[in-house]
């Protein structure tokens, strides 16, 4: 196999991986919008970043 099938190869399996994951995450989104979230967040504590968290 020539350097320039294994970059193709790679770079094709590359981009399938990263398909698959954007239409798993869209079907986990479902009907979920943005302002879904904020009760969420909301509720969520007000405490600084634990170190190494930046």
């Amino acid at each position: 196999m020539s350097l320039n099938q294994w970059i193709a190869v790679a770079v094709a399996e590359k981009v399938g991986a990263v398909e698959t994951a954007a239409d798993f995450l869209r079907r986990r989104a479902g009907e979920a919008r943005p302002l879904d979230l904020l009760p969420y967040l909301d509720a969520a504590a007000d405490e600084a970043p634990a170190p190494g968290d930046l």
